[in-house]
């Protein structure tokens, strides 16, 4: 059996406003909206894993706060994982540095107003529902 590669995706929430971000890249993936993140390395921690995809993909300084519960199988041997998270005190704004190239950050109100990838739809229907929002 393959070894899993675990990927982190971050919930990062704002009060009760969530970021979503649009995929550039690659051509299957463009134009849909996502949960930032990426792919845990050898020897690295997820939640540390968190804290520097979101450093290096939007250019902020965040926290993982809690691990929303379950996992969901990308493309094997991936499968994803996603916490929640919060900006640190004094960090600058999120910015679409790379594989994105619109950010948003919806209400509960709004959080299906964009096409989710769909791996990431369970994740946000979890959100949703602590934010009590609509589910999906």
């Amino acid at each position: 059996m393959t070894e899993r590669i675990v990927v982190v995706g971050a919930a990062l929430l704002d009060g009760d406003r969530l970021l979503a971000a649009r995929r550039s890249a690659p051509p299957e993936l463009a134009g849909r909206w996502e949960l930032p993140g990426g792919k845990v390395e050898p020897g690295e921690r997820p939640d540390d894993a968190l804290v520097r995809e979101l450093r290096e993909e939007l250019g902020i300084e965040a926290e993982a706060v809690e691990r929303v519960p379950g996992e969901w199988p990308l493309k094997n041997p991936y499968v994803l994982w996603v916490w929640t998270a919060r900006l640190r005190p004094g960090s600058p704004g999120p910015e679409a540095l790379q594989d994105h190239d619109e950010l948003r950050w919806l209400t509960p109100g709004h959080l299906w107003d964009v096409p989710w990838l769909d791996q990431d739809v369970p994740a946000v229907r979890e959100i949703a529902a602590r934010l009590g929002a609509q589910a999906r």
